[in-house]
């Protein structure tokens, strides 16, 4: 299995609608990257508190070829136009190894 993180970064203007984001941005990036071996997304939202992230998302792929995949296909233009929807802040992903 190899995984994708994809986090959001904290600062003094950002904004993060996490409604909109589990509602409509997950489902686009599920419908996208399913084809491509996408097995789960694992939603992680701070605690109370000052935290460095707005939050997080684990992809996990059945191997690096599907992330490879998922991250050159036209779809992705979808699930990366669709981040203003929801968020004014830059994502940062993170490949990690199998």
């Amino acid at each position: 299995m190899a995984t994708l993180t994809v986090s959001y970064p904290m600062a003094a203007d950002s904004t993060f609608d996490r409604d909109y984001y589990l509602a409509t941005h997950i489902p686009i990036a599920r419908a996208a990257w399913g084809e491509f071996g996408l097995q789960s997304a694992e939603i992680l939202f701070p605690a109370k508190g000052p935290q460095p992230l707005a939050g997080m998302v684990i992809l996990r792929f059945a191997d690096q070829v599907g992330i490879d995949a998922a991250l050159s296909s036209p779809k992705t233009l979808e699930v990366i136009g669709d981040v203003a929807n929801f968020t004014n802040i830059a994502p940062v992903i993170f490949r990690a190894n199998d």
